[in-house]
């Protein structure tokens, strides 16, 4: 901003010793503007790293993994191994002996889900679940969604998670192959 309004005033400058000046200044500016620069690169690259935390608390104390109630197991409740489908596949996951609920506070016997899609079977426990086009978050609580799948056999995989999405591992996981005509 600087350097623009400088700009706009050399060729309004007429003595020789005030163009030395605007330039001067101008030089100055522009100096300032690039280390500026440089610096919001850096905060900008910092901060994404931590993208993938969500909301893990990660300025503050963070709760142990809750345990797995005794018997808890998720499930797909409309889609079998071996399925051939259409797309869009519309998917319903389901919960026994724990609690589905929103993403935020940690709470024993709550949870979750997230799909993988054409991904691993499960994320070890404790890990925080990715965020990307392979892992999408129902951290509102959700148990229903609608994807769109091309031609060909895929791999969807229920992890549920806690409330800072920290996958409770291989026990809460299910996996089914499906076709999609």
């Amino acid at each position: 901003m600087v350097g623009k309004s400088i700009l706009i005033h050399l060729p309004l400058c007429r003595k020789k010793k005030n163009m030395k000046r605007y330039l001067s200044v101008f030089i100055l500016g522009l100096a300032v503007a690039c280390n500026n620069a440089s610096d919001k690169e850096t905060a900008t690259t910092d901060s994404s790293s931590m993208d993938h935390m969500h909301d893990a608390g990660a300025m503050g104390n963070v709760p142990d993994l809750p345990p797995v109630p005794d018997g808890a197991s998720v499930y797909f409740k409309n889609i079998t191994e071996g399925a051939t489908v259409k797309s869009p596949l519309k998917i319903e996951m389901g919960a026994n002996v724990i609690k589905v609920d929103t993403a935020g506070p940690v709470i024993e016997g709550v949870g979750h889900h997230h799909l993988i899609i054409d991904g691993t079977d499960s994320i070890p426990a404790g890990v925080i679940v990715p965020k990307d086009s392979t892992h999408i978050h129902f951290g509102k609580g959700q148990t229903e969604t609608e994807i769109a799948l091309s031609p060909g056999m895929h791999k969807l995989t229920i992890q549920f998670a806690d409330g800072l999405h920290r996958s409770y591992g291989g026990k809460m996981a299910a996996t089914v192959h499906v076709k999609v005509e």
